[in-house]
């Protein structure tokens, strides 16, 4: 009996130290996830907050600009506004039917492109990552260069290259004279296709270090199977690498969507969103200045005031666009480690 009493005496400070050592840990735990959660709110609000601020601001009318009570909820609702940004960015002709022309341009334009690009860094990203070829360490410094140089140090070259285009000569020796090609979407497309697009260095780059991390096990023992080089990269390497490419695109996509330098250069005769909203308020005055005997000055918040509301026009179809492929580009990012 002595010799059980004093086990129980024993057991029972262990059994408190178990408790307290569980109570510290859960507390700990709880106290982790409420500053994780802190924290991410914080992110959230701050990245969120703007958004917020620009609709509220969107839906104001004029007079609730300059009543200094009102901070976040308009007192009167209009949705007017969304109407004026419409007719001054060829979304719909004025007093007319909508044609959403300068958008549907820009969705049409900014696929084009960023799937030519794919299509041409997924092919070069993947030579640099396994084959050996000549100057190999040189091309890829070219490549880098094409990442850290902004395209406006080659903007005069590009435009005279582009105005007076000519293969070797034989186009001027059949037409009888070089190719303006600005104002069309053809020089846009072929730079895109020859990795010299917008953005293109970074594509190769994340593309090529994807291919990089890939066992050469895989190749091998497809090339063991009988499969040839193409249908070992079609088959094997492009499935594994989706969720990369999709990444890719999604840059290239939005990129494309809000560029203007490009745009401007080589596809002034389109009417594209990013672009009529950047001369969106040199056009301010002509329109409401339209029909009126006297001119009128445009107040400045008013002019902010829809430029906001361009902006959130702006921002609607990427938003869309990440809402479905939210899942791919997550997975792109976490990807991660060997995968023999």
């Amino acid at each position: 009996m002595k010799i059980k009493k004093s086990q129980a005496a024993a057991q029972t400070p262990v059994k408190g130290r178990d408790k307290k050592y569980a109570f510290k840990m859960k507390a700990k735990k709880y106290s982790v996830s409420i500053i994780r959660a802190a924290l991410l709110f914080g992110l959230c609000f701050m990245i969120i907050q703007p958004m917020i601020l620009r609709f509220a601001t969107s839906i104001m009318v004029e007079t609730d600009l300059y009543d200094s009570t009102i901070v976040l909820l308009p007192r009167n609702v209009t949705l007017d506004n969304y109407r004026i940004v419409a007719e001054l960015t060829d979304l719909k002709t004025v007093n007319g039917a909508w044609t959403f022309r300068s958008l549907w341009n820009t969705l049409w334009i900014s696929l084009l492109v960023s799937v030519c690009q794919i299509i041409a860094c997924t092919l070069v990203g993947y030579g640099f990552a396994r084959y050996d070829f000549p100057f190999k360490k040189f091309w890829f410094a070219c490549v880098i260069l094409l990442i850290i140089v902004p395209p406006q140090t080659i903007q005069t070259s590009l435009i005279v290259h582009f105005a007076t285009f000519d293969i070797l000569g034989i186009i001027k020796l059949i037409a009888g004279h070089p190719l303006n090609l600005r104002g069309s979407v053809l020089p846009y497309v072929l730079m895109s296709l020859t990795c010299m697009g917008l953005k293109d260095g970074l594509y190769i780059y994340m593309l090529r270090q994807y291919f990089r991390g890939i066992p050469k096990s895989l190749e091998e023992a497809a090339y063991v199977d009988g499969c040839s080089t193409l249908r070992t990269f079609c088959e094997i390497m492009l499935p594994d690498a989706v969720p990369t490419i999709a990444s890719c695109f999604l840059f290239s996509f939005v990129w494309q969507w809000t560029d203007l330098f490009y745009s401007r250069n080589f596809l002034s005769s389109y009417s594209l969103y990013s672009t009529q909203l950047s001369g969106i308020i040199s056009r301010m005055g002509m329109y409401f200045n339209a029909g009126r005997d006297s001119a009128q000055v445009v107040p400045n918040a008013r002019q902010q005031q829809l430029v906001f509301v361009g902006v959130l026009i702006c921002c609607i179809p990427l938003i869309i666009l990440y809402c479905f492929t939210q899942r791919t580009f997550v997975e792109s990012i976490a990807m991660s480690g060997s995968k023999e």
